[in-house]
């Protein structure tokens, strides 16, 4: 039998403080990285695809192993994948700071894509385990805005660290600063963190792993590095293969439990009523908040004439209006909360339409700002709450798996938005930047009409929800762990067992 750990009294707000701080960091990295590519080729005089490796390589390794990441923290505990997935971030970082060469780099860089795969599931997974109403929702609403923003405030930060240009590292800097933040949270970690107890046989799905991490880069690999190579055929045979395998990965996790095996994927996590709907919503606002971030970049630095640093800080009111509304929606009355995503998919279609309509006839610096905000803020309204809302309704029992769901889906939307919607800007505006304002207004209109299909997807999730009795119905929202109040060792240890070993919740923290 499993023995469990024996957790000491923790304090909520610390156990969220290194769970955010880790996931902003792991979602910062690329886009700081982005801002510091033109010094990084100018210094190791990198090739362009070895420079495409060193932007890119995070991105595909961490797709390939997320899933895994997930299904091992359930399995090891997610304290445990948690630090030894920051251990390697950390580490893999400080030999990206010091990298010599260019090939150097990109093996570091995709180490670190690999640990940051370990690390990110875990922190859905314990926001789920340690709290429960009000303030779980608070919580995921934090977590929404730092998934969710933390490429935003990459692109300003990185402009900030590389034009610092501290004490001579240039480039360095957007990587050795992970060092110290990584250090301070694997001291934190171990003494806040909650344990969990493990599988008392562990039989690793590894011809699901294997089948999955196959068909996920022929899916990414394509789409990251197709467009700088002018999309050759093998390109698209390669993301219809993986298609393929993605397919047959689901026929084979689905046959294996039905057998009583251990799936690297729990599809059940699917089952409760609104929750593939809510995830794909999802994946349309983080589709469409990549259709916004990419062209909008370009714009301001191709058709604008802005450096890097001013075209980062021109998007600040985008993730004004995200913060605020991510930090007050939960004190709306509860009545309200489950149809705040369709209201916030309506506000972000309508904002992005009126900036497209803006932006083709000029760029009025005022106008635009208050339409990033309110797209900003309708984002938020509907991406935290549709993120709560599947996790109150799929549960503790399936945390990693719902982690492991949202991370691959918004990831995957992001880089076909960058493909797609990218490729509508630049087939515009590539050749001749005075068509760049023309460019954004198309990429601009192609987001707006999708997110319209998103609104469909928020109001079916409300609808399924509202029929259902919510997983904290029965909370009054401080029968979880509360920001500032210390979390009892005995409820920890209780969501530990039930988190690691894979038995049922108690049945009033299930849906019917």
């Amino acid at each position: 039998m499993p023995t469990a750990d024996a957790p000491a009294p923790r304090a909520a707000r610390l156990v969220l403080l290194i769970l955010l701080v880790a996931q902003i960091m792991a979602t910062m990295d690329n886009s700081i990285v982005a801002v510091a590519t033109k010094t990084i080729r100018d210094d190791l005089q990198t090739s362009g695809a070895a420079l495409q490796l060193i932007l890119s390589g995070y991105t595909l390794m961490f797709a390939v192993l997320v899933v895994t990441g997930a299904r091992l923290g359930g399995d090891m505990g997610h304290r445990r994948l948690f630090m030894i997935g920051l251990a390697g971030f950390t580490v893999s970082s400080l030999i990206c700071g010091l990298a010599p060469t260019a090939g150097t780099l990109v093996a570091a860089r995709l180490v670190q894509g690999a640990f940051g795969a370990l690390m990110v599931p875990q922190v859905l997974s314990v926001i789920q385990i340690v709290f429960t109403g009000e303030a779980r929702a608070r919580a995921i609403g934090l977590y929404s805005m730092v998934l969710a923003l933390g490429v935003a405030a990459g692109q300003i930060a990185g402009g900030l660290i590389v034009s610092a240009d501290l004490l001579g590292s240039g480039w360095r800097a957007a990587f050795i600063v992970n060092v110290p933040v990584g250090l301070v949270l694997l001291a934190a970690a171990p003494r806040y963190l909650p344990g969990s107890h493990e599988r008392g046989e562990f039989r690793p799905d590894l011809a699901g792993i294997g089948l999955l991490g196959a068909s996920m880069a022929a899916v990414v690999a394509p789409l990251v590095f197709g467009r700088e190579q002018g999309w050759p055929a093998w390109t698209l045979a390669t993301v219809a293969t993986g298609a393929v395998g993605l397919v047959l990965f689901v026929l084979y996790e689905l046959r294996l439990a039905g057998r009583g095996g251990q799936p690297v994927l729990e599809l059940d996590a699917l089952r409760p009523p609104g929750v593939k709907s809510g995830l794909l919503a999802c994946c349309i606002l983080n589709f469409a908040f990549a259709g916004v971030l990419f062209p909008l970049t370009l714009h301001a630095q191709n058709g604008l004439g802005y450096s890097p640093l001013q075209a980062g800080l021109m998007f600040i009111p985008y993730p004004v209006g995200f913060a605020t509304v991510s930090l007050t929606w939960t004190r709306l009355p509860k009545r309200f909360h489950q149809v705040l995503p369709v209201v916030g998919l309506v506000v972000f279609a309508i904002a992005l339409a009126a900036l497209a309509v803006v932006v083709a006839g000029g760029w009025p610096v005022p106008l635009v700002a208050a339409l990033l905000m309110l797209a900003g803020a309708g984002m938020a309204a509907g991406f935290s709450t549709l993120v709560e809302q599947t996790a109150a309704t799929v549960g503790p029992r399936y945390a990693a798996a719902l982690s492991a769901l949202v991370s691959t889906g918004t990831l995957l939307a992001s880089v076909i938005s960058v493909v797609v919607v990218g490729g509508i800007y630049l087939a515009v505006a590539e050749q001749d930047p005075s068509r760049s304002a023309q460019g954004l207004s198309r990429s601009l209109w192609v987001d707006s009409a999708l997110l319209v299909v998103g609104c469909l997807l928020a109001y079916r999730t409300w609808r399924l929800v509202a029929r259902q009795t919510p997983v904290d119905a029965m909370d009054t929202g401080d029968g979880g762990a509360d920001a500032g109040q210390e979390l009892p060792a005995t409820d920890t240890a209780t969501a530990g067992v039930t988190a690691g070993t894979g038995d049922d919740p108690p049945a009033d923290s299930r849906t019917g």
